[in-house]
């Protein structure tokens, strides 16, 4: 077998995790609709790679107008790579950071990490709890439960949220065995993380519609008619969500 073969299958296997999860995708969604009809907001975040998800869902097409990604710098990729994985081990750069956002009890805090261990990931946890918001966490369970936790509370992730996902990688998320190379090659989280983010949000919006609540999502802003739509969404979110 090949190794986009063995890759393929990995991703397949993986999915099958997911896809076994729908009580959790329900009960998730349910979560997510009544915050966005009780006035709520989504927020969301990811440290590293992981903040791939944060913009996954944040001025999507087809996503919700009423998400609020924390895209902290600091945090990610693109400035300074090695030092991102400094920061995210840092103790009450999170409470810094989390100063900004209105947290509530009217909102979901959607949180992405792998490994689940890092010190930032788990604080935010925490401070959205105690402002009373839903706590959704996607994770690799595997891998969590292989490393002890760098938080002083001992705790990993998935044990502060109020319901986390399973994402079914392997432990390193990397998947594909190649003979000659030590290590691992193709990560997968990107991609069934993605799944879980998507089967939440089109389940609420479901929900939404059956409320009798017609859910504000954007359209391409490629397409003439999709612009016009989202000009007026932003027009109305702009001073309340950062970024957009």
């Amino acid at each position: 077998m090949k190794a986009y073969q063995q890759y393929f299958e990995q991703v397949q296997t993986q999915l099958k995790t997911v896809f076994d999860q729908t009580e959790k995708i329900e009960q998730a969604a349910k979560w997510i609709a009544e915050c966005l009809a009780n006035d709520g907001f989504i927020y969301t975040s990811g440290t590293g790679h992981s903040h791939i998800f944060a913009e996954e869902i944040f001025y999507r097409a087809g996503g919700f107008a009423r998400v609020v990604a924390i895209l902290d710098e600091a945090l990610m990729l693109h400035k300074d790579a090695s030092y991102s994985t400094e920061v995210e081990r840092q103790e009450g750069y999170a409470a810094r950071l989390l100063e900004g956002f209105p947290l509530s009890e009217k909102d979901v805090f959607i949180i992405s990490s792998n490994s689940g261990r890092n010190t930032v990931s788990i604080e935010m946890a925490m401070i959205a709890k105690e402002k009373g918001s839903k706590v959704i966490v996607i994770t690799n369970l595997k891998h969590t439960q292989s490393v002890s936790s760098r938080h002083p509370s001992g705790k990993k992730l998935f044990e502060i949220a109020d319901l986390y996902f399973d994402n079914g990688g392997e432990i390193g998320d990397a998947s594909v065995t190649l003979e000659g190379l030590d290590f691992k090659v193709g990560a997968t989280s990107t991609a069934t993380g993605a799944v879980i983010l998507h089967g939440m949000m089109v389940q609420a919006a479901e929900n939404l519609i059956e409320m009798g609540i017609k859910p504000e999502v954007f359209s391409s802003s490629n397409s003439d008619e999709g612009e016009e739509h989202n000009e007026a969404l932003i027009r109305k979110y702009k001073g309340r969500i950062k970024g957009l």
